[in-house]
């Protein structure tokens, strides 16, 4: 019999509403706690999910002796810290996506586990999803050939509100890092780390990108082109190119959309059943591995979310999308600077 993990749930939004939707459909997980800012909306979200602890602070879930794992669903200018913070109490981590706001930060987040000897992950959820997984079977069974090209969009309009998290650099803004991300780990799952990148954007108002599209090139001289945004709509489908066929992954690809395999020998479909609402598949790695005692997993392993990190970093380099932590910290490193000299 499985072992039970025991989760706790830092934060309150609609993304932590459906990783909790998620635990439902995981035999061996239990929801047992919640942390937030305030005790009123702690309470409501605990009534919500049927959760028997419910701490007014993130310092106090995370001290909660029940809990063995947490998820991490804030807004992505906060993942690095609030990482940390678990990781320090012992609690193994399942951070959304994005890891964080940039390398950097990711580095500070991989060490501290390593030092710490704690779990820790990326919930990049589409990794788990039955189709990507089929994917990457027919990919490792030669049956396309070589890679040699990844392309991939995700994007969807919203209107432009300086409040939202999607638009407001103080929170991370943008399309590529909202939605860009996906496209970006899918094509480094295939291709490894990227060496070098172009691209180009277009910025809203707000100073965050609202559309854009950029090609990487790999190692082998493989390629892969992007497209992403929160203006602007995409089709939402990714495609495997081999040198002897190529794999259609169909809209939305991110959420276990079907996949076509096209070769000289014909065309096959396949289409995995999904079970529950998709977020319980990464719920299930989490509780494998923190069972078998292992620090991080093998299909989204903490070099992968550190090299998709320095990806989206060269990408917004190029137009350029500076947020208003990281000018800060660039502020403080120079001043120990010139303090040196």
């Amino acid at each position: 019999m499985a072992k039970t993990t025991r989760w706790g749930i830092l934060g309150t939004g609609s993304i932590c509403g459906a990783f909790a939707e998620g635990l439902t459909s995981v035999r061996s997980a239990k929801l047992v706690a919640v942390g937030s800012r305030k005790q009123t909306t702690a309470d409501a979200y605990a009534d919500r999910f049927d959760i028997p602890h419910r701490h007014a602070s993130y310092e106090a879930l995370v001290a909660d002796p029940d809990v063995d794992a947490i998820y991490i669903g804030t807004p992505h200018h906060v993942h690095c810290e609030s990482t940390i913070l678990c990781l320090n109490a012992g609690k193994g981590v399942l951070v959304e996506k994005p890891f964080a706001i940039n390398a950097g930060q990711a580095k500070r987040m991989i060490q501290t586990a390593r030092r710490k000897k704690v779990f820790l992950m990326e919930a990049m959820w589409s990794r788990f999803l039955p189709s990507v997984i089929k994917t990457r079977q027919v990919v490792a069974s030669g049956a396309i050939g070589d890679l040699r090209m990844v392309i991939a969009d995700f994007g969807f309009r919203a209107g432009v509100d300086p409040k939202s998290r999607l638009f407001n650099p103080a929170m991370g803004g943008g399309g590529l890092m909202d939605v860009g991300v996906y496209a970006v780990s899918l094509a480094n799952m295939f291709l490894g780390e990227s060496v070098k990148v172009a691209s180009l954007a277009e910025m809203c108002k707000t100073g965050v990108d609202g559309q854009a599209a950029a090609v990487m090139k790999y190692r082998g001289g493989e390629l892969a082109m992007i497209a992403t945004g929160v203006r602007t709509t995409t089709p939402a489908e990714a495609t495997i190119l081999g040198t002897d066929g190529y794999i259609r992954m169909e809209q939305p690809w991110w959420r276990n959309g079907a996949i076509t395999v096209y070769t000289d020998k014909g065309v096959k479909k396949y289409a995995p059943k999904i079970v529950g609402n998709g977020y319980n598949y990464q719920a299930v790695e989490v509780g494998k591995c923190l069972a078998a005692g292992k620090r991080e997993s093998d299909i989204m392993p903490l070099d992968d979310s550190l090299a998709v990190m320095k990806t989206l970093d060269a990408i917004r380099a190029e137009w350029p999308l500076i947020y208003p932590m990281e000018k800060k910290t660039k502020r403080k490193a120079v001043k120990k600077t010139k303090t040196r000299k």
